[in-house]
């Protein structure tokens, strides 16, 4: 079983960064691809960003490339996502998410486990 917890995040006004944070618990050594997705109010989820720990091969949605980075500790057990130039279109909720097997990339739909979310506001 696995359990993510997301912290991080908070309001900040346009051209702001925040970096994000996932501690992933339980069993995690079957888990080949992490990501963050996120939902602005009354709109679908949208992918972000993911990471491949195995390879280390990240992919980023074209909106957040230049400004969001994906990383890990993976002696911490931690996922983050760095966030800088932060703009009104970057509000929502942010999730982290994970899966087993299968491919890595940004689509929500095929990822396994979900944190609660983090809210970052940006006004």
């Amino acid at each position: 079983h696995v359990q993510l917890v997301e912290s991080g995040g908070g309001s900040v006004q346009p051209g702001g960064s925040l970096t994000l944070s996932c501690v992933v618990n339980g069993t995690t050594t079957s888990l080949n691809c992490m990501g963050w997705f996120r939902q602005p109010t009354g709109k679908d989820y949208e992918g972000v960003a993911s990471l491949d720990p195995f390879h280390g091969a990240t992919n980023y949605a074209d909106f957040v490339k230049g400004r969001f980075t994906i990383s890990r500790d993976s002696a911490k057990k931690t996922l983050y996502l760095r966030m800088n130039r932060l703009n009104t279109e970057d509000t929502g909720r942010y999730y982290c998410a994970a899966k087993g097997a299968g491919g890595c990339g940004i689509d929500p739909l095929i990822f396994d486990y979900w944190g609660q979310g983090t809210q970052v506001t940006v006004s």
